[in-house]
């Protein structure tokens, strides 16, 4: 059903003030639905059309047939990542300058460590429910446990919402209480109980299906729609239904160190890496596969499988979710937007010293057979992670290339540059290029009678659709700061500090992998950098951690 521009447009125009320069707003234009789909702590490489040999023939089909965001980065861990997705601006601005878990005393009660999304970020569901669009969210929310930040309560309409950054995947633990279990929110009502049958993937799957059908009245949709898909999978722990494990079964006894080689030679071979540029050298903290023990390679291949599990049950929800948009005839009106929140997650899960991860691990039975299982608790450790991080530099919570250089890629007929798209683009991005899409003008200052902040996204309208060559211009600096880990990316060049407080130079458009630090080449442009930096930082409101919380 097709979706005219109607005078709602010009009401929404009256709202949120003046149009941004990319809006394409055109009497009678027809208007996109959106879907954007988030996976957690899934690694670069995992999905087949990007270098895996893990089972995503339905994101593989998006990914072939669209485009491929190779230049694509975010926070280097969750919840950060969360808040630029829907507010546009800044994490530090939107109010996660750190994770509400991991919040340092001398960050507490600073602006921007509210560990919430903040009152004065308009959302993008807030800016698309005033320009006539349904908004529906359903997996994992991580931007505020209380009603007032409940999804329902800042813009959603519909939703179903994991308010916790991990959970269960098979639901077990619940409870009303945030601080004692596992809370699931409908609509903003706390659920006192979740299905039998629940595991993560299929019922956050489901209750997007079944929000999208309750919008249909009378075999029409009125309205235009905003679907956002947040799953859990794979974050830890690793659990999955037993005959998506059984699949993977000896898939990984070579170990690591060949998954890693398979994984380069793969992307080489689809285009998405140079093969002359070297990938970085694994951080291996227990030593390359041979240097374990047959029981320790037995344990660290069962904890892939099961990950890789999970991908595969990922994605064959993701293929339940596109069968439904086909369905009910919105498929092809409609801009998937795929993504990963940060690179995979790298922390050994059963050497935690996190008090929440060692509590959990007290209750756990991670004995071999049972490793997946509801009672299971485990990661997959900072080998089978820089696997999937290869080529980059490191893993989720670090502000280098393998924290923050993630997979997306986008499937929309309206776009013409399909294949690699390999400029520099951010998830800041994603709230404007909606916008821009759904002609609806960016709030500017002031959102219905209160003010919020900028968006500092670009939209990516023009590079997408209109044949420009980058998004961000060449001498735009775009900061990261996340546990004291920074980087900042000006060009094809960019500062990294690991959190040790050394910063490195790299020529990320060379060096990907960010293995040769120039900072004694180029003293003049390392300056520069730095400059930009604490130009960044002091804009943003960046405070340093004086406690070391997370550093895997």
């Amino acid at each position: 059903m097709r979706h005219r521009l109607r005078p709602v447009l010009s009401l929404a125009a009256a709202l949120l003030g003046a149009a941004s320069p990319g809006a394409v707003a055109a009497a009678g234009q027809e208007r996109p639905n959106f879907l954007v789909i988030v996976a957690d702590d899934l690694g670069y490489s995992d999905i087949g059309a990007f270098g895996g040999e893990i089972a995503t023939p339905n994101l593989d089909a998006i990914a072939n047939g669209g485009t491929k965001l190779t230049g694509f980065h975010t926070a280097p861990t969750c919840s950060p990542t969360r808040s630029m997705l829907l507010s546009g601006t800044d994490n530090h601005k939107a109010g996660l300058g750190s994770m509400a878990e991991l919040i340092a005393p001398n960050q507490k009660g600073k602006p921007g460590y509210e560990g919430y999304l903040r009152d004065d970020v308009a959302s993008l569901a807030e800016l698309l429910g005033a320009g006539g669009y349904r908004t529906l969210f359903s997996g994992k929310w991580h931007l505020g446990l209380a009603p007032s930040q409940d999804p329902h309560a800042r813009g959603f309409q519909h939703s179903f919402a994991l308010l916790q950054g991990g959970h269960n995947h098979f639901g077990k633990n619940l409870s009303p209480d945030p601080t004692k279990g596992f809370t699931y929110t409908r609509d903003r009502k706390v659920l006192g109980s979740l299905p039998a049958n629940f595991y993560s993937s299929d019922y956050f799957a489901t209750q997007l299906i079944d929000q999208l059908k309750d919008g249909a009245q009378g075999g029409r949709r009125k309205k235009p729609f905003f679907a956002y898909l947040a799953f859990t999978a794979p974050h830890w722990p690793l659990q999955a239904p037993r005959e998506d494990i059984a699949r993977y079964k000896g898939r990984y006894d070579a170990g690591f160190d060949v998954l890693r080689a398979q994984r380069l030679k793969r992307q080489a071979q689809l285009g998405l890496i140079d093969p002359a540029a070297a990938a970085h050298v694994p951080v291996l903290k227990k030593g390359s596969w041979d240097s374990l023990t047959a029981q320790e390679k037995r344990t660290a291949a069962r904890d892939m499988e099961v990950y890789a599990a999970m991908v595969d049950r990922m994605d064959q929800n993701v293929g339940r979710v596109i069968d439904a948009l086909k369905r009910s005839g919105d498929y092809d009106n409609t801009v998937i937007l795929f993504l990963a929140d940060n690179g995979a997650e790298g922390m050994d899960v059963e050497e935690s010293a996190l008090p929440q991860i060692r509590q959990a691990l007290q209750k756990a039975d991670n004995s071999l057979d049972n490793r997946g299982n509801a009672s299971s608790y485990v990661g997959i450790g900072p080998a089978w992670a820089q696997a999937a991080t290869a080529p980059s530099w490191l893993y989720k919570a670090y502000a280098t290339e393998g924290g923050t250089h993630t997979v997306a890629f986008t499937g929309y007929k309206g776009f013409t540059r399909k294949g690699i798209a390999p400029a520099f683009t951010h998830v800041t991005d994603i709230v404007p290029t909606l916008l821009d899409l759904a002609q609806v003008p960016q709030p500017g200052t002031t959102f219905r009678g209160r003010a919020v902040t900028p968006i500092r996204g670009k939209s990516w309208v023009p590079y997408l659709r209109q044949g420009a060559s980058l998004v961000h211009a060449a001498d735009e600096p775009v900061g990261t700061e996340l546990f004291g880990s920074r980087s900042l990316r000006q060009g094809d060049w960019k500062i990294t500090d690991l959190g040790d407080g050394a910063w490195r130079l790299f020529d990320v458009a060379r060096d990907p992998g960010e293995t040769q630090d120039l900072s004694l080449v180029e003293t003049d442009r390392k300056a520069k950098l730095l400059a930009a930096w604490e130009a960044y930082a002091s804009e943003v409101g960046v405070v340093l951690p004086d406690t070391q919380l997370y550093r895997p």
